[in-house]
């Protein structure tokens, strides 16, 4: 696990959902849930429970709750809804559960950016009918209790005001986010609409299949993989940033490909690291990444957290 500094150089961590066998839910009346609703229409299952826990009533709760306690309340939202998705928190680093959740560090001074999406699929066979609700909640939630800035807000949906989410402006939103980011700073990802698997298309998945991201133009454009959220987002996000994720959708539960996992089903008590994580394919992604930052001269890409992943390791820095 002394990889994954190196190979993954921002501190990232995803609440997914749930695991990548289980399907998401759409909700459909986000009052269950209690939740600031400023359009009125449905949630998704995953981002309702997290800001009824979160952001009931419009305010943060009056005690600070750990990173635990928040998934497992949300577990017990879920089943009371006769939901069976079980959420998990994944993680670039170990983390101790036990302490305060938190999207911004304690004396953060750097700036915060997010990119939010939601995608209902306007008149496609699949639609949905609560991801952008998800990302209003979600966004407001975000200023309010943490102080994100809307000139710092990406937000992509297809309503017919916003940046379509089309894979090339999902993918090009998260290179946005990356390129601006800065050692310091505060990212934070939430993404509601459909997730999916594909057959591996390079052999680096043990269980034969990249979990996926499904844009607008998934039909025309393809789906986004979790090889293609490495090299846009998580292997060349900055050191010294802190990520944060929320994924509410299918088979989201590795779609990150973190080493680390808490699963919220009242059974797991800290965080454990996947023994049997592979660094070998996110090496290799890692030096397709490398390749792609031909521009930046040939001193920076010898010391960027990449190329000091691949001297680690032995592999040869092109």
């Amino acid at each position: 696990m002394s990889q994954a500094a190196e190979v993954i150089p921002a501190e990232v961590h995803m609440i997914s959902g749930c695991r990548d066998e289980q399907t998401s839910a759409d909700v459909s009346n986000v009052a269950n849930f209690q939740l600031p609703d400023p359009a009125g229409r449905a949630g998704g299952a995953c981002t309702s429970a997290m800001l009824k826990v979160l952001y009931a009533d419009h305010k943060a709760p009056d005690k600070d709750l750990s990173f635990q306690e928040v998934l497992l309340k949300m577990r017990e939202i879920l089943a009371a809804s006769k939901y069976t998705q079980i959420p998990q928190l994944t993680s670039s680093r170990q983390l101790d559960v036990h302490s305060p959740f938190e999207i911004v560090p304690a004396g953060c001074t750097g700036t915060k950016r997010a990119v939010m999406i939601g995608i209902n699929y306007v008149g496609q066979q699949g639609e949905l009918s609560g991801c952008h609700n998800d990302a209003h909640n979600m966004m407001e939630y975000i200023k309010d209790v943490h102080g994100f800035k809307d000139e710092n807000i990406t937000i992509l949906m297809d309503d017919g005001v916003h940046t379509e989410p089309t894979r090339e402006n999902i993918l090009n939103a998260y290179r946005t986010l990356v390129a601006e980011s800065k050692p310091g700073d505060v990212a934070f990802c939430h993404y509601s609409g459909h997730g999916g698997k594909l057959k591996d298309d390079n052999g680096d998945e043990k269980d034969g299949y990249d979990e996926t991201l499904v844009p607008l133009d998934y039909a025309s454009a393809g789906q986004i993989r979790d090889d293609d959220l490495y090299l846009a987002l998580i292997g060349k996000m900055p050191r010294d940033v802190q990520l944060t994720c929320v994924m509410d959708c299918c088979h989201s539960g590795t779609v990150l490909d973190l080493p680390y996992t808490f699963v919220g089903d009242g059974e797991q008590e800290n965080m454990t690291a996947n023994e049997e994580f592979d660094f070998g394919p996110l090496l290799q992604l890692a030096q397709i990444a490398m390749s792609q930052m031909g521009g930046s001269g040939e001193s920076a890409q010898q010391n960027s957290p990449i190329a000091q992943a691949m001297s680690l390791c032995g592999c040869d820095i092109m």
